[in-house]
């Protein structure tokens, strides 16, 4: 959406937390982790960006507001991109232990082909066996 990988992702947990059907174990990093990655790249708060979801009605409004208010440029978005789908870089060992925790926490430890985030989120939705 507008260039941004995570943001349709996050615009739909702002939903669901609105409605009051996001599911319970997303609701301690509602705004964390990746969500915090996106909001950095970004330069906004969660809370402007919880309060610009209630304020609309479609994804595409959401979206008008980014292009109107959030100002970045290709590259900048592209090493977001990187950052987000291709975590945890080779060689850092400290990102290496955090996505292992990670991949324990949605029950994947044992799923040797799970190597990034990208693959985390497309098993944990269903994209991948």
């Amino acid at each position: 959406m507008d260039g941004w990988v995570h943001l349709p992702r996050y615009i739909d947990k702002i939903r669901l937390f609105l409605a009051g059907r996001l599911n319970e174990e997303y609701l301690p990093n509602l705004g964390g982790f990746s969500d915090a990655l996106w909001l950095k790249a970004a330069g906004v708060s969660h809370e402007q960006m919880v309060e610009v979801v209630r304020g609309t009605i479609t994804d595409g409004e959401v979206c008008e507001w980014v292009r109107t208010h959030i100002h970045k440029t290709a590259e900048e978005k592209a090493a977001h991109r990187a950052a987000m789908i291709d975590f945890p870089p080779a060689g850092d060992a400290a990102a290496q232990a955090f996505f292992e925790q990670r991949k324990a926490a949605y029950g994947m430890a044992h799923r040797a082909d799970v190597k990034n985030r990208g693959d985390l989120l497309d098993v944990d939705e269903g994209r991948l066996p």
